[in-house]
């Protein structure tokens, strides 16, 4: 077998295979975690605290454990080993011990033979509380992270000054498949979970150490994942599962109900930012002053890296030679916080890009020019003092998105009017407005995190045919990466059959698929891995013969380092990813309705490795985007969530997706493989910003808040 690439491969990278998951997710035929099933299978549940902060006097389980088919009932006392959990900081109890913290927490777990028997004990068990004031106040929060960036003179000022206070509201990830696994006892002491989760060995140091168990003794694989966008980077139910298994013996599945699942796991922070911005006559940035506070809710999860990342890429993508601005993430009582695709770069970018269209306005100058003028360029430095190395487009694509087609001048269909399906207008008081956004995002991990992937690859022969099986432990959560590492080994190694093996912990550590990293860290690793199998393969003569090539890589991007603590000063980012947005949108400004008619949008992807995967991520992301500008919100009540639900929490339907134009660059990163860079979350970024400075421009209106509610277009 020679090593060079044959042309003909089908599948390589920059073709479009036909996923091998997808025909079975269009049929129904396609297994998620909430399809596992296994032999003398119990159902787990969970029981939840009602109050957002209150004191545990007491816990009586007489009545679950007395209810017929229940064969566990557990609280803390039942937790082996570490008492809590946490990505970065553990501070999250297994089970609620002596307090809880947030309306939601889990109290106690229940094993039954049958789903609503489980439902039903939990039920039962009788807690008193000694009910206590929440802090449901960010400003009242206790700080669990500051991060100041100071570059350049403080004391500068300006000819031109724009000020603004925006607020984000909590955004869920709202994916489709709620929270599920199975948990089988092993005979060796152990167990093996099957789990719907974004990090594979993120959940197994966790796990195995609540449980009390070497890490050797829990072994997890990936099912099927219906959806992540960063809510599934935590632990919801792994512990509980595992515990509840190893206490009776049997397998134990847990699913949550759709109401559940909003209480378990963590959502997009909300966020207060105050913001100033001067500039001298021609719109020039001379200084960026800003203030975020980000509501991490009652436990850290990632609110560290997230205010990291909001505060470090909060002037947006634009050269400032005088930049402060302190971030804050604090605990309250209200839900947990977490990663979300665009992981703090949205909440900053809404509020930086409002204040450009402010400048522009304050000028008299086009809001793409504004821009334009101050966009910027490669050598160029970061408020963190990073130089941005590569491609940095920033003026080309707002160029190319205020120069793409636009829609249609008035809509002829009273079905494509805001509101017009349920016959609520016949166009009065309709008024068209266009708005631009561009946002910034790091990708991949960042302030000197140890991030890398590992693969496996081997090479035999099949039948007389050379085949391929690549093995990570990397989750495909619906993004396509299994389809992206076969291309990788095909377009390596030139065969045609290649196997992509279940994802588990039985290799090592891909790290999680968020930060847009995957492709880039876990296709560098194959990539690597294949290149170690053809220097075997060359070593034996080019001949691959009855013994099999098997080679495993440990691939690392280069390093990254943290902040200075006082100035916010270093190279933290491995990588920074661009995109820009036009949102054109109909407002009745009578009755406080909108329809996006139409956006288009232009990203540089340093390489497309599946053109159409690339496509449906950046029209994906931006539907997104759109859901937080205009309909999206997890709504509190004194710490409370009230709306649970798909029916009350709403999300973009196919009637509220407008048409897209999509621009796609390929300007390489000569550092990255194949030159890509991560794609996932930049159309999530400058999308909403887009999209409510559209509305602006129809309406008049401030419109500092997001998600733009009818109210706030009418004043009612």
């Amino acid at each position: 077998m020679s090593s060079a690439v044959k042309s003909e491969t089908a599948g390589v990278i920059g073709t479009s295979p036909i996923r091998p998951d997808g025909t079975l997710k269009v049929t129904g035929e396609f297994a998620f975690s909430s399809d596992l099933w296994a032999d003398r299978m119990l159902w787990g549940a969970t029981l939840r605290s009602p109050h957002p902060r209150a004191r545990i006097v007491s816990i009586d389980l007489t009545g679950a454990v007395a209810l017929p088919g229940v064969h566990a009932v557990l609280t803390a006392e039942d937790v082996r080993g570490d008492k809590h959990y946490g990505l970065e900081h553990r501070d999250q109890p297994v089970l609620a011990m002596g307090e809880v913290r947030y309306a939601g927490e889990p109290v106690a777990i229940v094993a039954a033979d049958h789903p609503e028997t489980a439902r039903r004990a939990a039920a039962r068990i009788v807690v008193e509380y000694e009910v206590l004031t929440p802090v449901i106040d960010a400003e009242d929060g206790e700080v669990l992270r500051h991060v100041p960036i100071r570059k350049g003179p403080q004391d500068v000022t300006a000819p031109v000054v724009v000020t603004g206070e925006y607020e984000v509201g909590m955004q869920d990830q709202a994916f489709l498949g709620p929270e599920s696994g199975l948990a089988i006892p092993a005979e060796d002491g152990g167990v093996d979970l099957f789990i719907a989760t974004q990090w594979l060995h993120g959940d197994l140091w966790q796990v195995a150490d609540c449980l009390g168990l070497p890490h050797d003794k829990v072994r997890l694989s990936l099912a099927g994942v219906g959806g992540a966008f960063g809510g599934r980077e935590d632990v919801s139910m792994q512990v509980h599962a595992c515990m509840l298994a190893l206490h009776t013996g049997r397998p134990v599945k847990m699913v949550y109900s759709r109401e559940e699942s909003f209480f378990g796991h963590v959502h997009r922070h909300p966020a207060k930012l105050r913001y100033e911005h001067g500039a001298d006559e021609d719109g020039r940035l001379l200084y960026v002053k800003a203030r975020i506070l980000l509501d991490g809710g009652a436990y850290a999860s990632t609110s560290a890296a997230v205010v990291a990342n909001a505060t470090t890429l909060g002037v947006g993508p634009y050269r400032v030679p005088s930049v402060t601005v302190d971030g804050y993430a604090v605990y309250t009582n209200n839900p947990p916080c977490g990663a979300m695709r665009g992981f703090g770069a949205v909440q900053a970018c809404f509020a930086y890009e409002s204040q450009m269209d402010r400048l522009a306005e304050a000028l008299g100058l086009d809001p793409v020019e504004v821009r334009s003028r101050n966009a910027l360029e490669p050598g160029d430095t970061m408020p963190t003092g990073q130089v941005v190395s590569g491609p940095a487009p920033i003026a080309d694509l707002l160029r190319r998105v205020r120069n793409a087609p636009p829609p249609a001048e008035a809509a002829t269909d009273l079905r494509e009017l805001p509101g017009g399906v349920a016959n609520t207008t016949h166009g009065e008081g309709v008024r068209r407005g266009v708005g631009y956004g561009i946002g910034i995002k790091n990708v991949g991990f960042s302030e000197g995190f140890d991030d890398y992937s590992t693969a496996r690859v081997r090479l035999e022969l099949v039948g007389g045919e050379p085949a391929a099986v690549v093995h990570t432990a990397a989750a495909e959560v619906g993004q396509g990466l299994v389809t992206i590492l076969a291309q990788i080994v095909r377009t390596e190694l030139g065969v045609e059959q290649v196997t992509v093996a279940t994802a588990d912990t039985t290799i090592g550590s891909a790290g999680s698929s968020s930060a847009s990293r995957q492709t880039y860290v876990t296709g560098g690793a194959v990539q690597a891995a294949c290149a170690a199998v053809l220097r075997e393969l060359e070593r034996r003569g080019g001949v691959l013969g009855d013994e099999p090539i098997d080679e495993t890589v440990e691939w690392r991007h280069k390093p990254t380092f943290p902040l200075d603590p006082q100035t916010g000063q270093g190279n933290a980012h491995v990588q920074y990813a661009f995109a820009a947005h036009r949102a054109t949108v109909d407002v009745d400004v009578e009755l406080g309705l909108v329809r996006v008619v139409e956006i288009a949008t232009a990203q540089d992807v340093g390489r497309a490795l599946h053109p159409q995967s690339v496509r449906g991520q950046i029209a994906g992301g931006t539907a997104q985007g759109l859901g937080l500008a205009v309909m999206e919100e997890i709504q509190l009540v004194d710490g409370r969530i009230r709306n649970p639900s798909f029916t009350d929490y709403l999300i973009p339907t196919i009637l509220d997706v407008p048409p897209m134009h999509i621009d796609v660059l390929e300007l390489g990163d000569p550092e990255a493989p194949y030159g890509l860079r991560g794609i996932g979350e930049p159309p999530t970024i400058s999308s909403t910003p887009a999209i409510v400075a559209a509305i602006r421009a129809a309406t008049g209106l401030a419109l500092r808040r997001v998600p733009v509610r009818p109210e706030h277009l009418t004043g009612t």
